[in-house]
Parts: structure tokens; sequence; C-alpha cells
């Protein structure tokens, strides 16, 4: 009897061992949800001609839900995937303009796939990993505001503006916390290198650097296959 008990508490502990050590393994998917905050890191370029010399731009910040899943392809190597729902940011007027308000407002939806090596065994307790991914860019919605007009194209019609759709380099470092054999808790730091061009319906353009920093922590939960 007690040889039994011996035994089963010994395949108990076996188990216990194998469901760990399969958090983050190989094969293995994560799935993440959490908040992110965007903030624009703005090297903003002249609006041309006949525009004000040194009319400048700058950029808000804004906080969305952040989705990613990744899939584990060795165990210490993953690709990640993260979306979510577009990010809106004000434009507002920097360099000879600065104080004057916000310019405009626009949307965009920044969808990045990550290789990442994850530092530590597959069954640590705290993970770091590094990333480096794509970022492609897409802008929409874009909207000026009244006072936009006022100063690309005063007493005539109400100024529009476009942003071009761009690829950009992303760079990752961040870190996961194991709860339990399923759940965890990631946060993460995403430096994004992204450079833009302005086209206003008054013929005029801009170069905008944007170079975001985006910060999120999110809940995280692992499985094997779907």
């Amino acid at each position: 009897m007690k040889n039994t008990i011996k035994l089963l508490a010994l395949a108990a502990a076996m188990s216990l061992a194998t469901a760990a050590s399969a958090q983050q393994s190989a094969g293995t998917w994560l799935g993440t949800l959490g908040v992110n905050k965007i903030t624009p890191k703005v090297d903003s370029g002249d609006v041309s001609a006949p525009a004000l010399p040194g009319t400048k731009a700058d950029v808000g910040t804004d906080t969305k839900p952040r989705f990613a899943i990744a899939y584990m392809l060795t165990d210490n190597v993953a690709a990640e995937l993260d979306l979510g729902l577009p990010y809106k940011h004000d434009l507002i007027g920097d360099g000879a303009i600065k104080g004057t308000g916000k310019l405009g407002t626009a949307q965009v939806l920044p969808p990045t796939a990550f290789v990442q090596y994850r530092f530590l065994p597959a069954n640590a307790v705290f993970r770091p990993y590094v990333g480096l991914g794509l970022t492609y860019a897409m802008f929409q919605k874009e909207t000026g505001s009244a006072q936009l007009t006022a100063l690309l194209n005063t007493g005539g019609p109400g100024t529009t503006y476009k942003l071009d759709d761009k690829m950009a380099l992303s760079y990752q470092i961040g870190g996961t916390v194991r709860i339990n054999d399923k759940w965890f808790v990631d946060a993460t730091v995403i430096k994004t290198k992204l450079k833009t061009k302005v086209s206003f319906s008054t013929g005029q353009t801009q170069d905008v650097r944007l170079d975001p920093l985006a910060v999120s922590v999110s809940i995280g939960y692992n499985f094997k296959g779907f």
C-alpha cells in the first residue's frame, strides 16, 4: 500500500512537472489581451510653400485594447502577430504655429508581425524576450479642423489631408511572468521607426517622422493546438 501511494505521488509530481514545462515550449500558442498606449516621438518637417516657414506638427497619444497571438516555433523562438483597434491621434500645431491647437485627427491601424527570442527555460516563472518585426501603418479617417483651414486655405473651402500608409521596422523588448500552468502576465515595449508623408487638399505636403513608442500590459493564456 505504501509503495502504491509513493508511485501515485511520483506520477502526480511528474504530471505537474510536464504541465509546467509545456508552458511556452515548442508547439504552444500564447494569446494575450491588454491595454496599449502609443506615444509618437515626432520629428516634423515643414509644410511646403506657401505655408509660413516653420509650420510643423505634433501628434497626440492614444490608448486602446491590444490583442496578440504567438506560436512557439522552438522552446526559445516564437512568431507573434499584434492586432487591435484603430488608434485615434490628434494633429497639433507646432514650430512657428505652436499654440494654435488641434489641426485635425487621424486613425491608424498598425498590425505588426514579430520574430521573438525568449530567454530562459520554457517553464521559467519569468521569461524576458526581444523581438524584431514589421509594422504596416494604415491611416484612415483623416479629418481637418477649422484651424487647419484658417492656416492653409484662409477664406476657402475646408482643408483635408491624407497620410501615406507605410511599412516600418519595429523593435520589441518584454517579459512574461507565469501565474500558473495556463495563465501569465505579459508586459512589452515596442519602438517603431515610422516616417510618412502628409498630402493636403491645397496641394501642399509635409514629411513627418512619427517613431511611436508603444507600452502595453496584458493577461495571457497558453494552450497546445486548437
